[in-house]
């Protein structure tokens, strides 16, 4: 019996010692991604899509209306978990980063992902834009405080250095 507790001991400490998918900036960009993307009815894990947040995180995209007037929409992660759901149970849905551009000091990092959005997991792309992704180290993991995010239109095209090869 002794054994037994601390072989399962030996275990639990080895699995506690093992780093999160969120201990690099590169896991936490991947699975931020990897989480929204799937067929159409594939059951998304949301609450690993909520885990990849610091508490208080927020999502916002920058839009344009069809008048030319810019708008600022804001969301939690439970708020965009409510709002894509049902779009995401009939349609398929796959981002995925294009090109990154990292910027950290310490325990904080400005993240500049280009995506690319399609229909299918390597398909032609409907939609193409920037997210800027703020996070926080916390000694072992990484949070994003912040998505904003926009779409690429005719009249604000990708910059070069924002795309592969650029």
């Amino acid at each position: 019996m002794l054994a037994t507790l601390s072989c399962l001991a030996a275990i639990v400490t080895q699995t506690a010692a093992q780093p999160t998918e969120f201990a690099t900036i590169d896991g936490t960009i991947k699975a931020l991604y990897d989480v929204i993307s799937g067929p159409a009815g594939a059951k998304r894990d949301w609450d690993r899509f909520k885990a990849v947040f610091a508490p208080g995180g927020m999502m916002r995209a920058s839009v344009t209306t069809q008048a030319g007037q810019v708008r600022l929409i804001e969301m939690t992660p439970e708020q965009y978990v409510e709002r894509n759901s049902p779009a995401f149970e009939k349609q398929a849905f796959f981002e995925r980063e294009i090109k990154r551009t990292t910027e950290q000091y310490g325990n904080i990092a400005n993240v500049w992902s280009t995506y690319s959005s399609s229909a299918t997991k390597d398909g032609e792309p409907f939609q193409r834009g920037i997210n800027t992704i703020q996070l926080s180290f916390d000694g072992k993991q990484w949070a994003v405080l912040s998505i904003l995010w926009q779409g690429e239109t005719d009249k604000t095209p990708l910059p070069k250095q924002y795309l592969p090869g650029g």
